[in-house]
């Protein structure tokens, strides 16, 4: 059928049957709406990676933090110069 969407082809390696069998069985369908796995799929990947980009800044910044408060036995001119070369403020 003619449509102006992409179109995608999944093959049901071994690794995507292991995933989708359960589903198929708890269901009881052999029917599964791939459509619908996608989505979900890709907003928990989505959620997944900001989750880990968030939890890198919070980290950098702790960091951060730490360095400025003097609670690290650093040199203030590394610190000076690492936040020049790009670290966060």
């Amino acid at each position: 059928m003619p449509t102006k969407h992409k179109r995608h082809a999944i093959t049901e390696t071994p690794r995507v049957k292991q995933a989708l069998d359960p589903l198929r069985t708890e269901l009881s369908a052999e029917r599964l709406d791939l459509a619908e796995l996608v989505a979900l799929g890709a907003e928990t990947k989505l959620a997944q990676i900001r989750t880990e980009q968030d939890d890198r800044a919070a980290g950098r910044k702790r960091l951060a933090d730490m360095i400025r408060n003097g609670e690290m036995n650093l040199d203030p001119d590394l610190a000076d110069e690492a936040k020049r070369a790009g670290l966060p403020k």
